[in-house]
């Protein structure tokens, strides 16, 4: 029983997986490529942690002036309300929210900035 378990993992394992030194990694919760922050709304949570920045969605820049952001987000109170781009509810914890970012102070290390607003209509892309 235990050969054939044996067998059929390695039968079904990638080409190359199974060599010395190399171990099983989950796959990486970023995608390859570039970020597109106009798809991101609903529950966010913003990490700080830069332990935990890897496990993040995207790097985001938290900019002051609104003029230079390529989001404007409004944070809704409510999560069924965060429908459209730029429309951001927090979430109290990572493994609830549909995005988890990852808030940096250096702006050449972020995938794209944000600058929150206090007017709804105001938010989403600027493009």
């Amino acid at each position: 029983m235990y050969s054939f378990l044996l067998s059929l993992l390695l039968f079904f394992a990638a080409p190359g997986s199974l060599k010395e030194g190399r171990s099983f990694a989950p796959a990486p919760t970023r995608p390859a490529g570039s970020v597109e922050p106009c798809k991101i709304f609903g529950s966010v949570y913003l990490e700080n942690d830069p332990r935990r920045a890897n496990s993040c969605f995207a790097v985001v820049y938290v900019e002051p002036e609104q003029a230079f952001a390529d989001v404007l987000v409004f944070n809704e109170t409510n999560k069924l309300f965060a429908d459209k781009a730029g429309l951001w509810c927090p979430a109290e914890n990572r493994e609830f929210a549909d995005y988890t970012l990852f808030v940096t102070t250096d702006r050449s290390r972020a995938d794209f900035a944000i600058h929150y607003t206090k007017v709804r209509s105001f938010a989403g892309c600027k493009q």
